[in-house]
């Protein structure tokens, strides 16, 4: 495998059919999936505010064998609660649930995955998060072009595990924790509205050639940061931070 012809991307889904989930409802009570049926980006100041939520649950659900690295999950922990204003606490937890056996999978049968399986929905004052890790791979993926992971409502992404495990932890390739964290981050970041997808951009900095993203290759944002960790494969802990035109963004929408 030639690593430098392989084209890793993050994807962004604008607009999903949220089918018979959607009542319609607003009203938040840890049951009603309405409020987290959204587009993504659409609860980046919920996300980064303590307005109207003061606490963040994150549920981790991830099929039998394709469990993230405990390090991520630490990684995880410790950029949300750099970046988000959340006294009431910022809590995770995690759950191993039944692989549907579809892969290659479309982002229709991933957020079936997710209504099938997520326990937690926003509740008074607590916001919650579902982020999926699965055993497959992303429907569009080729030989050489891999998609690691996709935002894809308000509060939901998926993680292509499989592809990350085929893609780090070999000769010449990333660490596994840093690819993994990297595509997390990434991906958690559009739902906290970057770049210009509900955190406003405070100066200029969207990459119009490729959507949602930040046009400094050396921010997190950046189209293909996972390359950046291809490309420093022999240096372990390298995961790109965000630049300071994404920070000033979250700032400005009330993150820390």
């Amino acid at each position: 495998m030639k690593l430098k012809r392989l084209i890793l991307l993050f994807f962004v889904t604008f607009a999903l059919s949220c089918s018979t989930d959607d009542s319609g409802s607003n009203v938040e009570d840890g049951v009603n999936k309405a409020p987290n049926l959204k587009a993504t980006g659409s609860s980046a100041h919920d996300f980064l505010s303590a307005d109207d939520y003061d606490a963040l649950h994150i549920e981790i659900l991830y099929v039998e064998g394709f469990h993230p690295d405990a390090a991520v999950i630490a990684n995880l922990q410790q950029f949300m609660s750099a970046r988000l204003n959340k006294p009431g606490g910022i809590t995770i937890t995690e759950r191993q649930i039944a692989s549907p056996g579809t892969s290659p999978y479309s982002i229709g049968e991933i957020s079936n995955l997710e209504s099938d399986n997520r326990t937690f929905y926003n509740d008074v004052n607590v916001l919650t998060l579902c982020v999926l890790f699965v055993d497959g791979k992303y429907n569009t993926d080729t030989a050489t072009s891999y998609t690691l992971g996709t935002a894809y409502r308000n509060t939901s992404c998926v993680i292509y595990e499989s592809s990350v495990r085929h893609l780090s932890n070999g000769v010449g390739l990333p660490n596994r924790t840093d690819l993994e964290t990297t595509v997390l981050l990434h991906e958690l970041c559009h739902l906290l509205g970057l770049v210009d997808l509900g955190s406003e951009m405070q100066t200029e900095h969207r990459d119009a050639a490729h959507g949602k993203h930040c046009n400094n290759e050396n921010c997190l944002m950046f189209w293909q940061t996972e390359n950046n960790v291809m490309n420093n494969n022999t240096t372990p802990g390298h995961v790109a931070p965000l630049d300071a035109n994404c920070l000033a963004d979250l700032l400005a929408n009330g993150g820390k």
